[in-house]
């Protein structure tokens, strides 16, 4: 099962929620892992709104197991995908913004 200090890794663990916004797989598919041993589980609540946390690790290996590697490797390079865009497009505001700053700038010297 989990190692030691597993729970408290940054990122080791997601809820549900999460589990399916990033692969595709619903609470239900969580449960029946659990149920069937494969997936250790926490249960809490936020505003009353209960969430299962699973370790990502089991996950990912259940995953694996019941919906082939091609599902886990086309989700996980989705999502790595979602993020290299993302910091795309933040390089590309922060050149814009730093672009502007050397137009005034220059606009400046002129003077």
């Amino acid at each position: 099962m989990a190692e030691h200090g597993e729970w408290n890794r940054k990122g080791a663990t997601l809820s549900d929620a999460t589990a399916l916004k990033e692969y595709g797989v619903t609470t239900d598919f969580i449960v029946q892992g659990i149920r069937a041993g494969e997936l250790e589980h926490r249960e809490g609540a936020i505003w009353g709104n209960p969430y299962i946390r699973v370790l990502r690790s089991q996950l990912e290996h259940y995953i694996a197991e019941r919906l082939g590697p091609d599902h886990l490797l086309g989700k996980t390079t989705q999502i790595e995908l979602r993020a290299v865009n993302r910091e795309i497009t933040d390089i590309k505001k922060r050149l814009s913004v730093l672009e502007a700053r050397k137009a005034a700038l220059v606009g400046l010297n002129k003077r």
